[in-house]
């Protein structure tokens, strides 16, 4: 089995919000690869104590080890439990029922001898290659689907789409979005390899239209993961001014990859 993983922050003077693990059993069955991309928060706060950075950290950790360790749950089921513990972990100091609290995108693979499960909340993204080199993506594209208009003012993202019916949803305080992510479970013999990313490197894709997901997996199957951001980070660079692209998103996101050949 090979691996790799790299994950680079948009600003170095501010920590990585971003949490990614690959997890291998000592029992040597398999494996699970997870990735979030915590949501950086507005100015005026999250009614949380905590950064987005301990967020992403707990429930990463929490999702690491229970996806290693808890066979018997689906993925599902699993995300849920996680948030679930993290929500306990600060629920006695902090406002969880605020819009903003801490929050995080979420893909997820796990896989057996027999089988590949896998998880998508909002807008990261997973890439599944099978035997033929057929690059299938999983992504839950309901905020690409949202309105410009919409998206415009983070306040009515805030008020009446995020983690709201008709909206989108990230893993924040309530469990009960785990059943609303992209989950589903293919056989082991059909998935080669696969690769989990942030919305900060699928910018190469989806933002700067360099190449479709095949060529983005090629990219990161033959140059490696630090390849693809050093080449988003070019483009970034190349439209700082312009804006051709990036219009009125952040210069540099954080970006993250994790590749995994089965």
């Amino acid at each position: 089995m090979r691996t790799d993983l790299v994950s680079e922050p948009g600003d170095a003077a501010r920590p990585d919000e971003d949490f990614a693990a690959v997890g291998l059993p000592a029992c040597g069955q398999g494996g699970c690869v997870v990735v979030l991309d915590g949501v950086t928060p507005p100015s005026d706060g999250t009614g949380c104590l905590h950064s987005v950075p301990w967020f992403t950290a707990r429930l990463g950790g929490a999702l690491t080890e229970l996806t290693v360790s808890n066979r018997d749950l689906t993925l599902s089921e699993i995300l849920a439990a996680a948030i679930r513990r993290t929500a306990d972990a600060h629920a006695g100091t902090c406002d969880l029922s605020h819009p903003r609290t801490p929050q995080a995108t979420v893909a997820l693979a796990r896989w057996s001898a027999t089988t590949v499960e896998y998880l998508v909340l909002s807008d990261s993204a997973l890439l599944l290659r099978g035997p033929d080199g057929t690059v299938t993506p999983v992504l839950d594209d309901r905020l690409a689907r949202l309105p410009r208009a919409a998206l415009a003012t983070a306040a009515l993202v805030d008020a009446r789409l995020r983690n709201r019916e008709g909206g989108f949803f990230t893993a924040a305080a309530d469990p009960d979005v785990a059943a609303r992510a992209v989950a589903g479970t293919v056989p082991r013999h059909s998935v080669r390899a696969l690769a989990a990313l942030t919305d900060g490197a699928t910018r190469w894709t989806e933002t700067f239209r360099e190449g479709d997901w095949t060529a983005l997996l090629d990219v990161v199957a033959k140059e490696g993961a630090r390849s693809l951001i050093d080449r988003v980070r070019a483009l970034e660079d190349a439209d700082r001014e312009e804006r051709a692209f990036l219009g009125n998103a952040k210069t540099h996101d954080d970006a993250t990859v994790v590749y995994a050949e089965l």
